[in-house]
Protein backbone atom coordinates (compact mmCIF):
# COMPACT_ATOMS: atom_id res chain seq x y z
CA UNK A 1 0.00 0.00 0.00
CA UNK A 2 1.26 3.18 -1.04
CA UNK A 3 2.02 5.88 1.56
CA UNK A 4 -0.35 8.15 3.43
CA UNK A 5 0.28 11.62 3.93
CA UNK A 6 0.44 13.60 7.20
CA UNK A 7 -3.21 14.53 7.72
CA UNK A 8 -4.81 14.64 11.57
CA UNK A 9 -8.61 14.57 11.88
CA UNK A 10 -8.92 18.18 12.53
CA UNK A 11 -7.20 19.26 9.28
CA UNK A 12 -9.56 16.85 7.46
CA UNK A 13 -12.58 18.97 9.57
CA UNK A 14 -10.60 22.77 9.11
CA UNK A 15 -10.55 21.10 4.87
CA UNK A 16 -14.51 20.10 4.75
CA UNK A 17 -15.03 23.50 6.37
CA UNK A 18 -13.26 25.41 3.98
CA UNK A 19 -14.80 23.15 1.07
CA UNK A 20 -18.44 24.23 2.85
CA UNK A 21 -17.49 27.76 2.53
CA UNK A 22 -16.54 27.55 -1.32
CA UNK A 23 -20.04 25.62 -1.98
CA UNK A 24 -21.81 28.23 0.52
CA UNK A 25 -19.95 30.84 -2.04
CA UNK A 26 -20.85 29.38 -5.36
CA UNK A 27 -24.59 29.18 -4.06
CA UNK A 28 -24.80 32.99 -3.60
CA UNK A 29 -24.58 33.22 -7.03
CA UNK A 30 -27.30 31.18 -7.80
CA UNK A 31 -30.43 32.22 -8.76
CA UNK A 32 -33.49 30.73 -10.64
CA UNK A 33 -32.75 32.12 -14.13
CA UNK A 34 -29.78 30.20 -14.17
CA UNK A 35 -31.53 26.99 -14.44
CA UNK A 36 -34.28 29.34 -16.55
CA UNK A 37 -31.71 29.78 -18.97
CA UNK A 38 -31.70 26.02 -19.73
CA UNK A 39 -34.72 26.67 -22.20
CA UNK A 40 -32.66 29.60 -23.87
CA UNK A 41 -29.22 28.18 -24.35
CA UNK A 42 -29.70 24.72 -24.88
CA UNK A 43 -26.60 24.36 -26.90
CA UNK A 44 -24.18 26.22 -24.75
CA UNK A 45 -25.13 24.95 -21.92
CA UNK A 46 -24.92 20.58 -23.60
CA UNK A 47 -21.72 21.51 -24.64
CA UNK A 48 -20.60 23.04 -21.39
CA UNK A 49 -22.08 19.75 -19.31
CA UNK A 50 -20.93 16.85 -22.29
CA UNK A 51 -17.34 18.75 -22.26
CA UNK A 52 -17.53 18.48 -18.07
CA UNK A 53 -18.79 15.35 -18.23
CA UNK A 54 -17.73 12.75 -20.87
CA UNK A 55 -14.78 14.86 -22.56
CA UNK A 56 -12.93 15.53 -19.69
CA UNK A 57 -12.65 11.92 -18.40
CA UNK A 58 -12.06 10.30 -21.80
CA UNK A 59 -9.32 12.90 -22.14
CA UNK A 60 -8.27 11.12 -18.56
CA UNK A 61 -8.62 7.82 -19.53
CA UNK A 62 -6.44 8.09 -22.86
CA UNK A 63 -3.84 10.19 -21.27
CA UNK A 64 -3.58 7.40 -18.80
CA UNK A 65 -3.04 4.58 -21.21
CA UNK A 66 -0.32 6.05 -23.01
CA UNK A 67 1.37 7.70 -20.29
CA UNK A 68 0.68 4.59 -17.61
CA UNK A 69 1.61 6.19 -14.70
CA UNK A 70 1.54 4.17 -11.10
CA UNK A 71 -2.30 3.43 -10.12
CA UNK A 72 -2.45 6.40 -7.15
CA UNK A 73 -1.41 8.95 -10.01
CA UNK A 74 -4.53 7.74 -12.51
CA UNK A 75 -6.89 7.25 -9.39
CA UNK A 76 -6.13 10.84 -8.57
CA UNK A 77 -6.30 12.15 -12.20
CA UNK A 78 -9.97 10.20 -12.30
CA UNK A 79 -10.95 11.47 -9.34
CA UNK A 80 -9.91 14.97 -10.16
CA UNK A 81 -11.37 14.72 -13.73
CA UNK A 82 -14.85 13.81 -12.51
CA UNK A 83 -15.45 16.68 -9.59
CA UNK A 84 -17.15 19.73 -10.88
CA UNK A 85 -15.99 23.16 -11.81
CA UNK A 86 -14.10 25.45 -9.35
CA UNK A 87 -15.38 28.44 -8.14
CA UNK A 88 -12.62 30.40 -9.72
CA UNK A 89 -13.87 29.93 -13.41
CA UNK A 90 -16.40 32.41 -12.78
CA UNK A 91 -13.53 34.72 -12.57
CA UNK A 92 -11.24 33.19 -15.49
CA UNK A 93 -14.31 33.44 -17.84
CA UNK A 94 -15.33 37.50 -16.79
CA UNK A 95 -10.89 37.97 -17.23
CA UNK A 96 -10.75 35.88 -20.87
CA UNK A 97 -14.00 38.02 -22.07
CA UNK A 98 -16.33 34.61 -21.94
CA UNK A 99 -19.34 34.28 -21.21
CA UNK A 100 -19.70 34.95 -17.46
CA UNK A 101 -23.60 33.93 -17.32
CA UNK A 102 -23.03 30.37 -18.70
CA UNK A 103 -20.05 30.03 -16.46
CA UNK A 104 -21.73 30.92 -13.14
CA UNK A 105 -24.90 28.49 -13.91
CA UNK A 106 -22.51 25.67 -15.42
CA UNK A 107 -20.82 25.83 -12.12
CA UNK A 108 -23.88 25.63 -9.93
CA UNK A 109 -25.32 22.71 -11.86
CA UNK A 110 -21.95 20.72 -11.90
CA UNK A 111 -21.74 21.46 -8.25
CA UNK A 112 -25.23 20.87 -7.40
CA UNK A 113 -25.21 17.76 -9.52
CA UNK A 114 -21.74 16.48 -8.06
CA UNK A 115 -23.14 14.51 -5.38
CA UNK A 116 -24.47 11.80 -7.55
CA UNK A 117 -22.00 12.48 -10.79
CA UNK A 118 -18.76 12.51 -9.15
CA UNK A 119 -19.27 8.60 -7.80
CA UNK A 120 -20.92 7.75 -10.62
CA UNK A 121 -17.99 9.28 -12.65
CA UNK A 122 -15.19 8.42 -10.99
CA UNK A 123 -16.57 4.40 -10.52
CA UNK A 124 -17.61 4.25 -14.44
CA UNK A 125 -14.55 6.00 -16.41
CA UNK A 126 -12.13 4.13 -13.34
CA UNK A 127 -13.26 0.36 -14.99
CA UNK A 128 -12.21 1.39 -18.47
CA UNK A 129 -8.76 0.61 -17.12
CA UNK A 130 -8.34 -2.90 -16.02
CA UNK A 131 -5.24 -2.19 -13.44
CA UNK A 132 -7.00 0.15 -11.22
CA UNK A 133 -10.10 -1.99 -10.29
CA UNK A 134 -8.02 -4.30 -8.17
CA UNK A 135 -6.33 -0.58 -6.21
CA UNK A 136 -10.32 0.64 -5.48
CA UNK A 137 -10.96 -2.77 -4.32
CA UNK A 138 -7.89 -2.65 -1.90
CA UNK A 139 -9.73 0.94 -0.54
CA UNK A 140 -13.29 -0.78 0.20
CA UNK A 141 -15.03 2.24 -1.03
CA UNK A 142 -18.59 1.28 -0.56
CA UNK A 143 -20.68 3.54 -3.64
CA UNK A 144 -23.14 4.97 -0.75
CA UNK A 145 -21.04 5.96 1.79
CA UNK A 146 -19.42 8.23 -1.26
CA UNK A 147 -22.61 9.29 -1.97
CA UNK A 148 -23.71 10.38 1.18
CA UNK A 149 -20.49 11.96 2.35
CA UNK A 150 -20.94 13.62 -0.86
CA UNK A 151 -24.35 15.21 0.17
CA UNK A 152 -22.87 16.48 3.28
CA UNK A 153 -20.14 18.52 2.35
CA UNK A 154 -21.50 19.56 -1.52
CA UNK A 155 -25.33 19.38 -1.13
CA UNK A 156 -26.11 21.05 2.29
CA UNK A 157 -23.65 23.95 2.28
CA UNK A 158 -25.19 24.70 -1.19
CA UNK A 159 -29.02 24.27 -0.21
CA UNK A 160 -27.79 26.68 3.15
CA UNK A 161 -26.38 29.57 0.26
CA UNK A 162 -29.04 29.08 -1.91
CA UNK A 163 -31.67 29.77 0.88
CA UNK A 164 -29.61 32.20 2.36
CA UNK A 165 -29.33 34.13 -1.30
CA UNK A 166 -33.20 33.73 -1.55
CA UNK A 167 -34.40 34.96 1.46
CA UNK A 168 -31.73 37.78 2.18
CA UNK A 169 -30.61 38.43 -1.81
CA UNK A 170 -29.01 42.16 -0.45
CA UNK A 171 -26.62 40.45 2.31
CA UNK A 172 -26.20 37.35 -0.19
CA UNK A 173 -24.80 40.54 -2.77
CA UNK A 174 -22.70 42.12 -0.70
CA UNK A 175 -20.45 39.08 0.94
CA UNK A 176 -20.82 36.89 -2.27
CA UNK A 177 -17.67 37.94 -3.17
CA UNK A 178 -15.69 38.24 -0.56
CA UNK A 179 -16.92 34.82 0.54
CA UNK A 180 -15.55 33.46 -2.97
CA UNK A 181 -12.27 35.08 -3.35
CA UNK A 182 -11.82 34.13 0.38
CA UNK A 183 -12.10 30.62 0.19
CA UNK A 184 -10.03 30.47 -3.01
CA UNK A 185 -7.51 31.76 -0.48
CA UNK A 186 -7.95 29.72 2.65
CA UNK A 187 -7.62 26.16 0.18
CA UNK A 188 -5.03 27.77 -1.96
CA UNK A 189 -2.98 28.54 1.76
CA UNK A 190 -4.35 24.66 2.87
CA UNK A 191 -2.66 23.33 0.28
CA UNK A 192 0.58 24.80 0.42
CA UNK A 193 0.74 24.05 4.14
CA UNK A 194 -0.64 20.26 3.48
CA UNK A 195 2.78 20.48 1.10
CA UNK A 196 4.89 21.85 3.00
CA UNK A 197 4.40 19.35 6.14
CA UNK A 198 4.79 16.38 3.98
CA UNK A 199 8.26 17.73 1.84
CA UNK A 200 9.83 14.29 2.53
CA UNK A 201 6.40 12.29 0.62
CA UNK A 202 6.13 14.95 -1.70
CA UNK A 203 9.73 15.26 -2.89
CA UNK A 204 9.50 11.35 -3.67
CA UNK A 205 6.24 11.97 -6.48
CA UNK A 206 6.80 15.47 -7.26
CA UNK A 207 8.79 15.37 -10.83
CA UNK A 208 6.62 12.53 -11.77
CA UNK A 209 3.44 13.98 -11.10
CA UNK A 210 4.46 17.69 -12.11
CA UNK A 211 4.26 17.20 -15.73
CA UNK A 212 1.61 14.98 -16.04
CA UNK A 213 -0.73 17.73 -13.97
CA UNK A 214 0.19 20.47 -16.64
CA UNK A 215 -0.12 18.22 -19.44
CA UNK A 216 -3.35 16.84 -18.08
CA UNK A 217 -4.86 20.58 -17.43
CA UNK A 218 -3.54 21.85 -20.72
CA UNK A 219 -5.63 19.17 -22.51
CA UNK A 220 -8.68 19.52 -20.29
CA UNK A 221 -8.28 23.21 -21.51
CA UNK A 222 -7.27 22.95 -25.10
CA UNK A 223 -9.70 20.20 -26.08
CA UNK A 224 -12.90 21.69 -24.51
CA UNK A 225 -11.94 24.96 -26.20
CA UNK A 226 -11.59 23.11 -29.83
CA UNK A 227 -14.23 21.03 -29.10
CA UNK A 228 -16.69 24.03 -28.60
CA UNK A 229 -15.13 26.03 -31.66
CA UNK A 230 -15.78 22.86 -33.99
CA UNK A 231 -19.10 22.55 -33.06
CA UNK A 232 -20.24 26.60 -33.74
CA UNK A 233 -20.46 27.99 -30.66
CA UNK A 234 -19.28 31.54 -30.62
CA UNK A 235 -16.22 32.62 -29.65
CA UNK A 236 -17.16 33.81 -25.17
CA UNK A 237 -18.78 30.53 -25.03
CA UNK A 238 -15.46 28.57 -26.26
CA UNK A 239 -13.66 30.62 -23.49
CA UNK A 240 -16.16 30.01 -20.75
CA UNK A 241 -16.75 26.34 -21.89
CA UNK A 242 -12.28 25.61 -21.91
CA UNK A 243 -12.44 27.01 -18.33
CA UNK A 244 -15.08 25.07 -16.82
CA UNK A 245 -13.39 21.99 -18.02
CA UNK A 246 -9.96 23.01 -16.69
CA UNK A 247 -10.88 24.63 -13.06
CA UNK A 248 -11.56 21.59 -11.19
CA UNK A 249 -13.26 21.53 -7.43
CA UNK A 250 -9.79 19.92 -6.49
CA UNK A 251 -10.97 20.86 -2.61
CA UNK A 252 -13.45 18.17 -2.93
CA UNK A 253 -10.97 16.04 -4.31
CA UNK A 254 -8.79 16.23 -1.37
CA UNK A 255 -11.36 15.72 1.19
CA UNK A 256 -12.52 12.42 -0.61
CA UNK A 257 -8.83 11.26 -0.28
CA UNK A 258 -8.10 12.03 2.83
CA UNK A 259 -11.81 10.56 3.82
CA UNK A 260 -11.85 7.60 1.32
CA UNK A 261 -8.61 6.78 0.86
CA UNK A 262 -6.63 6.71 3.42
CA UNK A 263 -4.73 10.45 2.27
CA UNK A 264 -2.68 7.88 -0.97
CA UNK A 265 -0.08 10.25 -1.53
CA UNK A 266 0.20 9.91 -5.25
CA UNK A 267 -3.66 10.97 -5.36
CA UNK A 268 -3.53 13.78 -2.57
CA UNK A 269 -0.25 15.05 -4.55
CA UNK A 270 -2.30 15.42 -8.22
CA UNK A 271 -5.55 16.91 -6.14
CA UNK A 272 -3.07 19.16 -4.42
CA UNK A 273 -0.76 20.26 -7.52
CA UNK A 274 -3.92 20.63 -9.64
CA UNK A 275 -5.88 23.17 -7.31
CA UNK A 276 -2.65 25.14 -7.29
CA UNK A 277 -1.40 24.76 -11.16
CA UNK A 278 -4.94 25.45 -12.44
CA UNK A 279 -4.79 28.90 -10.59
CA UNK A 280 -1.29 29.38 -12.95
CA UNK A 281 -3.21 27.78 -16.52
CA UNK A 282 -6.22 29.84 -15.61
CA UNK A 283 -4.24 32.86 -15.43
CA UNK A 284 -2.26 32.14 -18.81
CA UNK A 285 -5.06 30.58 -20.67
CA UNK A 286 -6.96 33.34 -19.91
CA UNK A 287 -4.33 36.21 -21.08
CA UNK A 288 -3.35 34.85 -24.20
CA UNK A 289 -6.85 33.85 -25.27
CA UNK A 290 -7.47 37.61 -24.62
CA UNK A 291 -4.58 38.99 -26.35
CA UNK A 292 -4.54 36.51 -29.31
CA UNK A 293 -8.18 37.72 -30.07
CA UNK A 294 -7.27 41.39 -29.77
CA UNK A 295 -4.36 41.08 -32.74
CA UNK A 296 -6.92 39.30 -34.73
CA UNK A 297 -9.90 42.27 -35.05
Amino acid sequence: MEPSLQFSPSSLLALNVCLGIIMFGVALEIKPQHFIQLRNEKKSLISGLFSQYFLLPIITVVLIFLLQPEPGIALGMLLVAACPGGNASNFFSMLAGGHVALSVTLTAITSLLAFVITPISFFGFASLVPDLQSEIKSFEISFLDLLLNMIGILLLPLAAGMLFNHYFPNAAFKIGKTIRTLSIILLLCFILVALYNNLAVLSNHIFSIFWIVVIHNGLALAGAYFFSKSIGNAEPINRTIAIETGIQNSGLGLVLIFTFFAGNSSMAIVAAWWGIWHLVSGFTFSYLIKKISFRTI
